[in-house]
């Protein structure tokens, strides 16, 4: 069996925080761990992260480093990776592997994906449909980068899983959501509504801008401003646009 999800239910009740002795002598892996220089960033040289992914990694009896790999902190919400959410049910031995199936009309609000899979006894499990009208209705599709512009399909199967997971095998997802799903379900910030006002700010000069003095005139009148990386780059397109309409 994968340890992707061999649950080790004789671990389930165990945390490396339960004794002075268990919290020393994780603390003293997490150092050596956070230390190495594979571990993904969030976790080099922070023993706090690396002390919580093993926590977590004994929770559901997979390796530390494989929690290390999966686990997205999105805005201060620990999300599973959606591929990680599919390899740990198909390897869990409960089920059958985790199949797709597609219903409704394409182009059609009805159209969507379910995730379906049996149990050990041959029972029929079928997850909850995610169709066009529920990524409407929740704004997925409305969001600025959504995936589900670009790539749906993938993205239909991701979300169907992750529905599939928390509804049969919680203990395996801890009740976490997939990192696609935080990114659709979470707010912009202070500092990306923020960010988006200075562009379309910005944007509005830039259509004025007629030749490429008037965008370094602009571009200096921003001098010793804290400008966005976005910012930066619409004024470098500006510039290459209107020096190619010279030539």
């Amino acid at each position: 069996m994968n340890e992707v999800a061999k649950i080790k239910m004789e671990k389930a009740d165990v945390s490396i925080f339960s004794t002075i002795e268990s919290f020393e002598h994780w603390q003293r892996v997490a150092k050596m761990i956070s230390s190495s220089d594979i571990v993904p960033k969030a976790y080099h040289g922070n023993v706090s992260n690396t002390m919580i992914a093993i926590e977590l990694a004994n929770r559901i009896g997979i390796s530390p480093f494989m929690v290390m790999q999966n686990l997205d902190v999105i805005q201060g919400r620990p999300s599973w990776n959606s591929t990680f959410i599919i390899a740990a049910l198909n390897s869990c031995g409960r089920f059958s592997a985790i199949r797709f199936v597609f219903e409704g009309k394409e182009g059609t609000d009805e159209y969507g994906c379910r995730a379906v899979s049996k149990d050990s006894e041959g029972l029929i499990l079928t997850g909850p449909l995610v169709n066009w009208k529920m990524v409407k209705d929740e704004g997925w599709l409305s969001k600025a980068g959504s995936k589900w512009k670009t790539m749906p399909e993938l993205m239909f199967q991701y979300r169907a899983a992750s529905f599939f997971g928390r509804l049969y095998a919680p203990d395996i997802l801890k009740g976490m959501h997939s990192a696609d799903e935080t990114m659709d379900i979470i707010k912009p910030t202070q500092k990306e509504n923020h960010s988006q006002q200075e562009l379309e700010r910005l944007n509005s000069h830039l259509d004025n801008c007629d030749t490429v003095d008037d965008v370094e005139i602009l571009e200096e009148s921003l001098s010793g401003q804290d400008v966005s990386e976005t910012v930066s780059k619409a004024i470098a397109a500006k510039k290459s646009e209107l020096k190619l309409n010279l030539q």
